[in-house]
């Protein structure tokens, strides 16, 4: 036997070894489930959508613990014909003897009990993202029907449950091969609970788990959709884990370098990886994460990656002569224009800020982040001269286009400044001074501006027209964005401020309402300006304060009854259920021009009919992503994405 075949055999004797040690002992006890399925908001933080989605998550993760400890390496997703879902993963299998403290299976006892899980200081993980222990449980306690097979030492043990109750005990219910090992967990969310829908969005579905893909690397996971007449079936398989994800998210751009700088490392137990490379944007993309948790407000691992890369870059420019003695050191700011950056770290006990484990507050997080990160990327930038220097000169452009920025800043202030109570003059304001029950709708064109200004309630709602495209936020410099009429109006009348003096709490408005055409070019200037607050307004998506208006695309008329519709789909459906006559008329909506005023109010802005969509910050990520495909300088994406959509297309508008 060589040495190499001894070691593999050695570290195969002590995953064995390991695996026998993570039994029932290890699953740990700390409190009764407790009206879970009368306050499930506690747990899952609502019953909506996205609570809905919250549960497949809960699952997931227990197959993702596996593989961060070293014994799942595949997890297979399935949504079934009846919306319920379906997730196996071949890890070492939930323990099935008898839990010291309750008595009872600790398969049952992971089913059954709030809190009761392998990851609670019993030895059975290094590793988890938080408390899931509570992600089996409150899944059974929010499901009409789970069921659970374990595959363990050749025997398959079942278990089943209703609405959280043991519906039918443990049993072993056949043999397996010695090799297979894991657990197969279906479930079928309860439309009690679940009253606003139990559909489960692919999308939704495919995005969080193909990021779960690149957040461990080697790690496969599949997702299988059985509902369409033809299923669909998806594989994400990274080896390269985030250095793929940042080749993802720069997918239309133009890098710098060819290659993501990639580093690891392991300090103190806790695990960093950093994948960066830059673009020739002006627009910085930096994603936190902390065992698989996205933390979108960032935390200690952000400031010390960005401590560390300010720190290492303005070193290494003085170091080789591009930054001179007189010379100010680069800004972060500076440092980051054109990133995209990917954080990673696996803490043993990581510290969330708010119950929404958003941010993360450990301490010697932001050290070992800063240590591990330095250390890599300095000898990199050493070893690696000509992309340094494009580095530090990226940086130095965006110094220069700063300070331009700031002058246009005082300038503007001057003027009719960000910081001062003068509004833009096309902008009709509402009386009440209350921003919590104030909206300013923001509409495409002088015609629907008119027409919303006089069918609009003017105690609370506020219009400010638009005319034509803004400004593309992603390929203009600091000063220029600035510099553009429109964009500075709106800062202006949402009183925020804008860049670094952005205060969401000064908001004017806690409703932001994008109000464009049901069109092609409608489209495009809303995802213009999402792109816009995802950029510079990320604190207003982040607060729940940006919805889009749905207007109607058509108006059907016979008689007295008068109809809006929104598709092509309702309106076939309708003119199908109308007696023959009279015959009913129809008018196509192509602006919101086309409505007069009374028109415009009660199909788009009162409230009591209305339809809003509120954006979330996946929806405005999404729709970056899109309009840097759309607009960005690559072709290649652009052509392939309209040769993949035109079929969808009904009624293009010339």
């Amino acid at each position: 036997m060589t040495e190499e075949e001894r070691t593999t055999a050695q570290l195969e004797e002590s995953k064995e070894e390991k695996a026998k040690e993570y039994d029932a002992s290890q699953i740990q006890v700390l409190e009764g489930l407790e009206a879970v399925r009368k306050r499930p908001g506690m747990y899952i933080g609502s019953t909506s959508s996205q609570g809905l989605h919250h549960l497949v998550w809960e699952i997931i993760d227990n197959g993702i613990d596996e593989a961060l400890a070293g014994f799942a390496s595949e997890i297979n997703v399935t949504v079934e014909k009846d919306n319920s879902i379906t997730v196996i993963d071949n890890g070492r299998g939930i323990p099935v003897d008898i839990q010291p403290k309750t008595g009872r299976p600790a398969l049952e006892t992971v089913f059954t009990v709030l809190h009761a899980g392998g990851k609670f200081g019993g030895g059975g993980y290094k590793v988890s993202g938080g408390l899931h222990g509570v992600g089996a449980s409150v899944v059974n306690a929010l499901s009409t029907e789970l069921d659970v097979e374990v595959y363990r030492e050749g025997k398959i043990y079942g278990m089943d449950f209703k609405l959280g109750k043991v519906a039918h005990p443990m049993e072993v219910k056949g043999t397996c091969g010695s090799h297979q090992h894991g657990t197969k967990v279906h479930f079928l969310p309860d439309p009690d609970i679940f009253t606003e829908t139990t559909i489960y969005d692919i999308k939704v579905l495919t995005t969080r788990i193909r990021e779960l893909a690149f957040l461990n690397k080697g790690l496969k996971i599949t997702i299988e959709d059985k509902r369409p007449e033809e299923p669909t079936y998806q594989e994400f398989h990274y080896a390269g884990g985030i250095r793929h994800y940042v080749e993802f998210l720069n997918k239309g751009k133009e890098p710098l370098f060819e290659e993501p700088i990639y580093v690891e490392g392991e300090q103190k137990g806790i695990t960093v990886e950093v994948a960066l490379q830059y673009t020739n944007d002006f627009t910085s993309t930096l994603l936190t994460f902390t065992n698989n948790i996205h933390t979108y407000e960032g935390g200690t691992h952000e400031a010390g990656f960005k401590t560390a890369l300010t720190r290492v870059i303005n070193d290494y420019a003085r170091k080789v002569g591009l930054l001179k003695e007189n010379d100010a050191n680069l800004s972060g700011e500076d440092v980051r224009e054109g990133l995209t950056a990917v954080i990673s770290i696996k803490h043993p006990n990581p510290q969330f800020e708010g119950q929404t484990k958003t941010k993360l507050g450990n301490s010697d997080a932001r050290a070992v982040t800063d240590k591990t990160f330095s250390e890599t990327f300095n000898k990199f930038l050493l070893e690696n001269p000509t992309v340094a220097k494009k580095i530090v000169e990226k940086g130095t452009v965006a110094a220069k286009a700063r300070v331009a920025a700031r002058r246009a800043r005082e300038m503007t202030r001057k003027k009719n400044g960000l910081e001062i109570s003068n509004l833009p003059g096309k902008l009709a304001d509402n009386t009440s001074k209350d921003p919590a029950i104030s909206e300013l709708f923001i509409v495409e064109g002088d015609s629907a501006g008119g027409s919303a200004k006089q069918g609009r309630s003017r105690l609370t709602q506020a219009i400010l027209p638009i005319r034509g495209k803004i400004l593309n936020v992603e390929k203009a410099s600091l000063d220029r964005i600035l510099a553009n009429e429109e964009i500075r109006s709106l800062f202006t009348a949402l009183g925020t401020g804008f860049g670094k003096d952005f205060d969401v709490t000064k908001a004017n408005y806690h409703k932001l309402i994008i109000m464009t055409d049901a069109d092609v070019d409608g489209a495009h200037i809303r995802t213009l300006l999402l792109t816009l607050f995802y950029r510079f307004m990320r604190p207003m998506i982040d607060a729940g304060y940006v919805y889009i208006a749905q207007p109607p695309l058509y108006q059907v008329r016979q008689g007295k009854m008068v109809r809006y519709i929104d598709s092509d789909a309702e309106l076939n459906e309708v003119l199908g259920q109308l007696p023959p006559s009279p015959k009913p008329a129809i008018q196509r909506y192509k602006g919101l021009g086309e409505m007069d005023a009374e028109q415009l109010w009660e199909t788009t802005m009162d409230p009591e009919n209305r339809r809003l969509l509120r954006v979330e910050l996946s929806d405005a990520e999404e729709a970056n992503a899109v309009f840097e495909m759309l607009m960005g300088d690559h072709v290649g994406p652009r052509r392939q994405f309209i040769e993949d959509n035109a079929t969808f297309v009904e009624n293009l508008d010339a």
